[in-house]
């Protein structure tokens, strides 16, 4: 199955409530919340206030990416505020396996992320703790960013890694996503693509959406 998760970081942050609404009529499965700190990434985003504001606007699942250090102190919170998927950075925590854990005890789905520079083999020991692995395809931080090919490889490492282990792991990618880089994605074993300007700066995001959930399958 393709799921698209769009990339609120590339929407119109003055009319959110509108744009949420818009992106879950339009199609989209989930939405993608890029939560940022300052100090594990160079930039500020939003916090549980925010999708605590917009979490009554809509019942489309709430993808939620922690690019923060030591996640673990604020995962009640961003449960409390409406997250369905959380998912945390493999360079960003102490102890990955208590963090993973404790997403779990809290009744959300568990995500692990790595930088395109991480090896995808740090993923390996956190299998039978994992709901879903996010690959980085840019450096996170900033929005609009073109794909990174050479994290096209860690996608694939990580598709064969969940095989091999017999598990049942999505995979999904996020950084400089378009119709044409969503092919490589896809090919690599990708099924959950987070895109944002590819979405937001088009005219008609049902039909971008589209588009990018038509290329991915065709490239299966």
């Amino acid at each position: 199955m393709t799921i698209i998760s769009p990339s609120v970081l590339s929407c119109d942050f003055s009319n959110m409530a509108f744009e949420v609404k818009k992106t879950a009529k339009a199609g989209a499965e989930y939405l993608h919340l890029d939560v940022m700190d300052g100090a594990f990434v160079p930039n500020i985003t939003i916090g549980p206030c925010v999708i605590s504001a917009i979490r009554p606007h809509t019942d489309i699942v709430f993808d939620v990416h922690l690019m923060i250090d030591e996640p673990i102190r604020y995962l009640a919170d961003f449960k409390k505020s409406g997250a369905d998927i959380i998912t945390v950075h493999e360079e960003a925590c102490t102890d990955v396996k208590a963090t993973l854990l404790a997403i779990r005890e809290l009744g959300c789905k568990a995500g692990l992320s790595i930088k395109p520079k991480t090896d995808p083999e740090k993923l390996r020991p956190y299998l039978p703790y994992l709901d879903m692995i996010l690959i980085m395809t840019v450096e996170p931080g900033f929005g609009g960013q073109s794909y990174i090919h050479a994290a096209t490889d860690n996608i694939r490492a990580a598709a064969a890694m969940v095989k091999e282990g017999g598990y049942d792991i999505p995979i999904e990618v996020d950084g400089g996503i378009t119709t044409e880089t969503i092919t490589l994605a896809a090919k690599a074993g990708a099924s959950i693509f987070v895109a944002g300007s590819a979405v937001y700066k088009k005219p008609d995001i049902a039909l971008a959406i589209q588009e990018l959930r038509n290329a991915a399958e065709a490239a299966k």
